[in-house]
């Protein structure tokens, strides 16, 4: 059943091409809007609280990642949270850095906590950290193992009623229905700056046409890393081949290659 669910999910994102509306940082802008293309979405990088109310109504999601934070940003974050609530989407936060600094931790929480509709994606060290736990880490970069995550996942699920991902060697997807573990993707991919931040740039995606867990996202990005570094001899061509991938994806590579199971 959770197969189908992305094989269907997949299916939805390339048949509608939603809209994913990015308040995204100054580092993946190109990484993550060249991902939502490849993989049939259509993405928009939108700052402006002057056009958001506007954006809101027709996009299918908003993705909200906190990277390159500063005082201008946080007031439009919040206001674009209020117009996805008010529009009934759904909210992607990735809380880039959480714990690294006292202002992303308190922004983070603060659009934890005003989005009705949320999933929230990140490392270990970040999901550690955003429920209040000491974490280890070292910028933006997790110290921690994703399964070292997986109460924090939990009291942010009960905390916020969201959906958490939990990327990392092995990602997690926790929902109040179930807990998936992902064994696919490759020991590459963090040597490829914003990798997390695609996948939750995907999950806006995905989220846009009614998946709402995060599962399709870490599954296809899991997959289509792990088919890119095979054909790369290093970063440089894996985020060439991971574009590449993402549009090549299809069902069949996805149920011969997917390595997941409910834990």
């Amino acid at each position: 059943m959770l197969q189908q669910t992305i094989i269907t999910a997949l299916q939805q994102v390339r048949k509608h091409k939603p809209l994913v509306v990015n308040i995204t940082n100054y580092v993946v802008m190109n990484n993550t809007a060249n991902a939502l293309l490849a993989i049939g979405a259509s993405p928009i990088m939108a700052h402006s609280s002057q056009e958001m109310p506007e954006m809101m109504s027709f996009s299918g999601s908003l993705v909200i990642n906190i990277g390159t934070l500063d005082s201008v940003w946080i007031p439009r974050m919040l206001f674009a949270v209020e117009q996805a609530n008010l529009n009934n989407k759904v909210v992607v936060l990735d809380p880039v850095g959480v714990g690294a600094s006292q202002l992303r931790t308190d922004t983070a929480r603060e659009i934890a906590q005003l989005a009705q509709r949320l999933i929230i994606r990140g490392n270990a060290s970040e999901i550690i950290a955003l429920a209040g736990e000491q974490a280890q880490s070292k910028g933006v970069d997790s110290l921690d193992s994703s399964d070292t995550a997986l109460g924090a996942a939990r009291y942010l699920l009960e905390t916020y009623q969201a959906n958490v991902v939990i990327s990392g060697a092995t990602d997690y997807v926790v929902t109040n229905e179930h807990t998936v573990a992902l064994k696919n993707g490759h020991e590459m991919m963090p040597f490829v700056t914003g990798m997390g931040c695609t996948l939750s740039a995907l999950t806006g995606a995905f989220a846009a046409v009614g998946e709402e867990t995060g599962l399709a996202a870490a599954a296809v990005l899991g997959v289509v890393g792990e088919i890119a570094a095979e054909q790369s001899t290093g970063p440089g061509s894996l985020q060439v081949n991971l574009l590449d991938q993402l549009y090549q994806i299809d069902q069949e590579n996805l149920l011969q290659r997917l390595k997941l199971q409910q834990v």
